[in-house]
């Protein structure tokens, strides 16, 4: 375990993590926080004692309704105050919560409905006509609609305004009973039901604060929510961390640079999590200077690699410190982080947060451990690793080995136990015989000064079997050419490694949390080759 030597100050790798449950820190965030705000959007505000009320409200309705423990309640909803209390309604009454992306089309909706059996559905108002379609071919019985009419039966704000704060609470089994199905991307087949349990979730968010919060106060912090919260990533880093927190957390619905910026600036926001593309939003908004932008103490990067330069601009701009972490929906989802106290190393996911052992093993036979520095399959043991797949055994056999989740990402670990994340398994580029790992062309193309977005990708080559495409965004206002482009990487990688194409859009598919879809990339180039 290189990392524990070299672990950040007032920080230890082992540490106890109580058997409990989200469900008991809500309460305790109820019993000693009740005039704390807890939720704010747009010009409305909750404290938690409201939001107690609220969330009995509704769970005195599921109950009413003949929802027990263990039946699956669904939620198709963007960010609002309603969701954070249509989760945690379902939480205590001890129902299994599948998070539905909002982006999603009728088919995958249709196949996660059925896949689960989900019996209940909380869905939007204007997400309604992606689903009554499929209404009589799913195993929906019950639907509740967030919209703004209160006077409606069995819409949220009728539940809100006139409902009970009365509940039985279930009894919970934290490191058995399921808690959350969360659904991975599916971008290579069918996506699959990772089984989160009430201790997995729970450990998490005492995991992620016992290795970042070392800025974090209880009762004092404000979290800036702009990460869709069907994400695995807003569950745990903003939604459960600042209810753990008995803070508050300001949501926006999706994520604009001018707003953003204006509600950090207004509310003196404290914490942003947020992907490399919305730091990116905030670096180049025009009128920056215009906002003070020194509350921030914390940020948390995290569903791609963040650009050195990014990270480096967002400190510079707001004094905050920035960390670069990583994580997979298998794992609640955070696995490693750079330290908010310690070396954050440049280009490095960091080390395994607290409890988190992890190894670097031969993508050959998937046992031998790989040296420092060599290159090989990330795999992963902690509080935080899912049950399994939901009615998948086969899928859930071949990740889950031993206690370890074999995460299929190539990374290598260096002399002080730093981890480096090189690829996908599946997104290497192999030319001539030679292993190109994307991320390596793209950090060194995003230095370009003209570059706001690149990702990279393998396409056909007739000698070399695979070259390099790159897909670039330019900053606005700025220039360049694929001539250009490519010279500017001769001398900064090796020659096998240049691109040899380069396109340049207007904007790159992203995943609702910001991810790029390097496979949608993939896919339309394949697509290309077969009308050919």
């Amino acid at each position: 375990m290189q990392w524990k030597k070299n672990y950040p100050p007032q920080v230890d790798w082992e540490i106890d993590i109580p058997e409990k449950t989200m469900v008991d820190i809500f309460y305790e965030a109820l019993g000693s926080s009740p005039s704390q705000i807890a939720l704010i959007q747009n010009q409305h505000s909750i404290t938690y004692e409201q939001f107690g009320k609220d969330v009995f409200k509704l769970a005195n309705q599921l109950q009413k309704d003949g929802i027990k423990k263990g039946d699956r309640v669904g939620l198709m909803m963007n960010n609002s105050i309603e969701y954070v209390i249509s989760f945690y309604a379902a939480l205590i009454i001890g129902a299994i919560i599948v998070q539905n992306n909002t982006q999603y089309s009728k088919r995958e909706l249709y196949y996660q409905l059925n896949n689960t059996a989900t019996s209940t559905l909380i869905i939007d108002e204007s997400l309604l006509s992606e689903f009554k379609d499929l209404h009589n071919e799913t195993t929906v019985k019950k639907v509740y609609v967030h919209m703004a009419d209160e006077s409606v039966p069995y819409s949220l704000g009728y539940i809100l305004k006139h409902g009970i704060p009365s509940i039985e609470r279930a009894i919970l089994n934290p490191k058995e009973d399921v808690a959350v199905i969360q659904f991975t991307g599916g971008t290579t087949g069918v996506s699959k039901g990772v089984m989160l349990t009430h201790f997995n979730i729970f450990s998490n968010v005492v995991q992620t604060h016992r290795y970042l919060g070392i800025n974090m106060q209880k009762n004092k912090e404000k979290l800036l929510n702009v990460l869709p919260l069907f994400h695995v990533y807003g569950m745990t880093v903003s939604m459960n961390y600042m209810i753990y927190l008995h803070s508050t957390m300001v949501i926006m619905r999706k994520f604009s640079s001018t707003e953003t910026l204006d509600i950090i600036h207004n509310k003196r926001i404290s914490m942003f999590p947020g992907t490399p593309t919305i730091y990116v939003g905030v670096n180049h908004h025009p009128e920056i200077k215009k906002y003070d932008l020194t509350s921030i103490h914390t940020c948390i990067s995290g569903s791609s690699p963040l650009p050195i330069e990014v990270k480096n601009q967002f400190e510079q701009i707001t004094g905050a410190k920035v960390v670069d972490a990583y994580g997979l929906s298998e794992a609640s989802p955070v696995a490693h982080s750079n330290p908010v106290n310690g070396e954050r190393k440049p280009g490095s996911i960091g080390q395994p947060i607290p409890n988190t052992n992890c190894k670097i093993v031969s993508i050959v036979d998937g046992v031998t451990e790989c040296g420092l520095n060599e290159t090989g399959e990330l795999v992963i043991k902690g509080p935080q690793v899912m049950k399994g797949y939901w009615e998948m055994p086969e899928e859930t056999t071949n990740v889950l080995r031993d206690g370890w989740l074999y995460t299929g990402d190539l990374a290598y670990m260096d002399e002080q136990g730093y981890f480096f994340l090189v690829s996908r398994k599946k997104d290497v580029i192999i030319s001539g015989g030679f292993n190109i790992y994307p991320r390596e062309v793209e950090e060194v193309v995003f230095n370009h000064p003209a570059v706001k977005e690149v990702i990279a990708i393998g396409i056909p080559h007739a000698y070399r079997g695979e070259t390099v495409k790159i897909f670039v965004v330019l900053v606005e206002g700025k220039s360049s050419t694929e001539e250009e482009i490519i010279s500017y990487c001769h001398g900064k990688l090796a020659k096998y490694k240049l691109p040899t194409q380069v396109e340049f859009r207007d904007e790159l598919p992203k995943t609702a949390v910001g991810k790029i879809l390097r496979r949608t990339l993939v896919e339309e180039e394949q697509r290309k080759i077969f009308i050919k």
